[in-house]
């Protein structure tokens, strides 16, 4: 049986290379089950790394420019990349 794990990594810029600022991990496989805050430490240093690593990556968000005055904005994380990968698990 094929299954599905996703990774979305926030990185410090619109560079696939740049610095991993926060993450999640879903496993389709059930094999692991994490929350949001569980791990101190970034899956990945970077996003290129996560590709190294087998990762397939699926969307990168759309550059938009910044309003205005909003330049130094740091409300969302900006930046996100989702990543999957397909393991075969036993039924």
């Amino acid at each position: 049986m094929l299954r599905q794990k996703v990774l979305v990594l926030y990185l410090a810029n619109s560079a696939l290379d740049s610095a991993v600022v926060g993450w999640s991990l879903f496993d389709g496989t059930g094999r692991t089950r994490r929350m949001a805050g569980d791990e101190d430490v970034p899956p990945y240093p970077t996003g290129l790394h996560a590709l190294y690593d087998g990762w397939r990556l699926i969307q990168a968000s759309p550059l938009l420019p910044h309003a205005r005055g909003e330049e130094f904005d740091l409300a969302y994380l900006k930046y996100e990349f989702l990543f999957e990968q397909i393991v075969e698990t036993r039924p």
